[in-house]
């Protein structure tokens, strides 16, 4: 699909979609032909349209001229950001993508709120049709051929240059979210930990730096609890680092921190059949990582970030790791495994260690796919969030809020800490018992952060949709680029 940009009226498209807020200014519009003015008026005047105050309502009718052309009004009624938009852009294509729709032009009813330029309306609007026409349909062929569709969307504006660069910065995150969700759509025999590292090799193009160990530098490095989920695997593990340097080199660098397991069988705790296929997206929070450094480094954020991704497959081989085995993690603490399917958090422990010492940046913040819990708690609306620092948790919110991918903070302390301890190791990595399941998991990852600023973001319910979002259809959402994006742009670019 070709977006552009137009600052003449033309309305000679299969669909024509306005968007409005009470009608009086397009009405006003001298470049509006006779007869979608006349149209519009009934629609203006009707009691349906002017009663109804919800954000973003259809009407959709076709006009008696043109039987063969459609048309959509949507009224606008209150919005808090941008993002509503881009929500709205996605529900818009929702609604007119057919087969023999083609071409497609948009009017936003000029001085629509006083809060928005007209421009910051429609790139955002623009965002959510490019979010929302993603698929992921690189296995499919000639066998079964892809319907084409929306061929050109055209939206008419008043300043085309002004729209084009605020639609460029829109892009630069939509490479971010894409990347990731091509990561989590491929099938584990496509994608393993060398792959994800042959994936991303492309964000050297967009200035990142890229450090990769092998398993002999994992084990050199006394990477154990890392090391112990990928034994049973003939594809060895892999630790990326991925280095964005926007300031200067005395900033502190902010550090994210990703969940890569390619494939996750459970180990000899082995999971059940039914629905193992979907554990190709256990490293649903590596796929984020990458995608918001390459989603940085494309928009130039003014920032110092580190992103790193531990990378295994845990399979249940002659060599697999055992219940009740004991590892010594990169940090000297030692954890006895009693189960081999909770691997995210082993991952996890040495790769938080390494770029904590290695690097002591200003944060951290670690993304997982890690339990299903937080499924139970929060469904698919919401990831969970824990944090050790009251400031970063309230900020990462207030983002989520702005850029509707949800968090909701769970809470942490000594007594579910307490829980952890064993007596053969330091730690245990499952508690044996029923309840808190993902604030125990976030309890042991706390014990590999110290008195760094650090937040933990279960994402285990967001990172793939069955329904689809309002700018996502089935499959990968790229939740937490969007998010995590706006948290450096508000909170650390903008000090």
């Amino acid at each position: 699909m070709k977006i552009t940009f137009t600052e003449k009226t033309d309305l000679n498209t299969s669909v024509v979609v306005f968007i409005l807020n009470n009608g009086k200014n397009i009405l006003n519009d001298e470049t509006l032909e006779p007869y979608y003015k006349d149209f519009l008026s009934n629609i203006i005047s009707s009691s349906e349209f002017k009663k109804n105050k919800n954000f973003g309502e259809f009407f959709n009718i076709q006009i008696p001229k043109n039987k063969f052309q459609k048309i959509y009004v949507c009224k606008l009624y209150k919005q808090e950001v941008t993002s509503d938009f881009e929500n709205l852009g996605g529900q818009i294509y929702s609604r007119i993508v057919a087969k023999d729709v083609d071409t497609v032009s948009v009017l936003v009813e000029n001085s629509l709120f006083k809060k928005f330029e007209t421009e910051q309306i429609i790139s955002s609007v623009a965002s959510g049709f490019n979010l929302k026409s993603y698929s992921f349909y690189k296995y499919r062929t000639e066998a079964r051929p892809i319907e084409k569709s929306i061929n050109v969307l055209s939206f008419i504006v008043p300043d085309k240059k002004k729209a084009t660069k605020l639609y460029d910065d829109f892009k630069n995150i939509s490479a971010g979210i894409f990347l990731t969700r091509d990561l989590v759509s491929e099938p584990a025999n496509e994608l393993y930990p060398e792959k994800f590292v042959d994936y991303c090799i492309n964000l050297k193009k967009a200035g990142i730096q890229i450090e990769v160990f092998d398993e002999k530098k994992i084990k050199s490095l006394k990477m154990d609890a890392l090391y112990g989920v990928a034994q049973g695997s003939v594809r060895p593990p892999r630790v990326m680092i991925m280095k964005w340097n926007g300031t200067s080199k005395s900033s502190k660098p902010l550090a994210f921190v990703g969940k890569g397991v390619t494939f996750d069988t459970g180990g000899i705790s082995i999971k059940p059949s039914g629905g193992m296929e979907d554990m190709k997206w256990d490293m649903g929070g590596a796929a984020v990582v990458a995608g918001l450094m390459n989603a940085l480094a494309k928009r130039k954020a003014k920032i110092n970030a580190i992103g790193i991704v531990g990378l295994v497959e845990n399979m249940p081989d002659g060599n697999a790791q055992r219940p009740g085995d004991v590892v010594k993690s990169m940090s000297g603490q030692t954890i006895e495994v009693l189960n081999t399917d909770a691997e995210g958090r082993l991952v996890l422990a040495d790769i938080l260690h390494y770029v904590n010492t290695k690097f002591k940046p200003e944060l951290m913040i670690d993304l997982a796919t890690l339990t299903g819990a937080i499924i139970v708690a929060l469904g698919d609306r919401y990831a969970g969030l824990f944090s050790n620092d009251d400031k970063l948790a309230e900020n990462l919110t207030s983002s989520s809020k702005k850029v509707h991918e949800l968090v909701w903070r769970l809470p942490l302390d000594s007594e579910f800490d307490k829980l952890l301890n064993c007596d053969i190791a330091d730690m245990k990595n499952i508690t044996g018992t029923r309840g808190a399941g993902s604030i125990t998991a976030a309890q042991f990852l706390k014990r590999f952060v110290g008195n760094t600023k650090w937040a933990h973001l279960d994402i285990a319910g967001v990172t793939w949709s069955r329904k689809g979002t309002s700018i996502s259809k089935p499959g990968g959402t790229g939740f937490g680029v969007r998010l995590l994006d706006n948290f450096v742009k508000n909170y650390y670019e903008n000090k």
